[in-house]
């Protein structure tokens, strides 16, 4: 672990190193992410225009949901280049170069990039945005709901990783991955409100399989008091499930690689 802890550090800082050799195009992206970051704000906007509120929700709430699912997509962008790019590596061959480095060609693959202009927009407006909203709401502030709250951020990086790695696995056995890529960032695009705004079934299959809701609204629920004993189990145990399928489908998707020769 100690390893790898370690080799993250240094992929992190060859990436930024490289990002900041052209500063006027890190400066570009930051400023790109920026005018998305101002249509995501459009919703908070809205939200309080309108002064919905959802079932015990009141606008404050929905800003806590909304400033959760800015951090996570920064997280979430953090790495998706890799992700995105897997299926060119596939068809160019350039998987054979990483297939005899000696760490986890997962690891590896899908970790060696590092994109910090899309993640420090979003995760500093979601942090402003998660604490302002926190305290108009007048939640309870205590080392538990901080503790717990981080703790669940942090088991919803682990299912970003694994439940959005799974569909571009596909790219071992076709050839274009364009519509897998529409496809992950409609489901991930669910998040950006409270899960129960949609019908009880598209909830159950969001919450236990394909379980999207959890990486955004759980940790927000357990913020307000709303999140009962057994959803918070099912949100530590669901990131350890997907990853062990995520990590049982990438070695199938490896065995079926053949090379750029072939």
């Amino acid at each position: 672990m100690k390893k790898y802890l370690r080799l993250i550090g240094v992929l992190m800082k060859l990436s930024l190193m490289s990002q900041l050799e052209y500063r006027v195009n890190f400066i570009a992206g930051v400023a790109v992410e920026m005018g998305w970051m101002l249509v995501k704000l459009l919703y908070v906007a809205v939200v309080y225009r309108i002064g919905v509120n959802i079932s015990v929700f009141t606008p404050n709430h929905i800003q806590i949901f909304i400033g959760i699912y800015v951090l996570m997509t920064g997280f979430y962008m953090l790495y998706y280049p890799n992700f995105a790019g897997l299926g060119q590596m596939v068809q160019s061959g350039e998987l054979d170069m990483y297939l005899v480095k000696p760490v986890s060609l997962q690891f590896i693959v899908t970790l060696r990039q590092w994109s910090f202009p899309m993640f420090l927009t979003n995760a500093i407006a979601g942090s402003i945005l998660i604490i302002t909203g926190w305290q108009k709401a007048g939640l309870c502030v205590s080392v538990k709901q901080i503790l717990g709250f981080l703790f669940l951020l942090l088991c919803s990086n682990l299912l970003t990783y694994s439940l959005f790695l799974i569909p571009y696995l596909m790219c071992f056995w076709i050839v274009s991955t364009g519509g897998i890529e529409s496809l992950s960032s409609a489901l991930w695009d669910f998040n950006n409100m409270p899960y129960m705004i949609y019908g009880k079934w598209i909830q159950r299959i969001g919450t236990f399989i394909l379980p999207i809701f959890i990486i955004t609204n759980f940790p927000g629920l357990f913020l307000m008091g709303n999140l009962p004993p057994v959803m918070f189990v099912w949100a530590i145990a669901a990131p350890v499930l997907f990853f062990i399928l995520a990590r049982i489908l990438w070695k199938k998707a490896v065995r079926n690689y053949t090379s750029a020769s072939s």
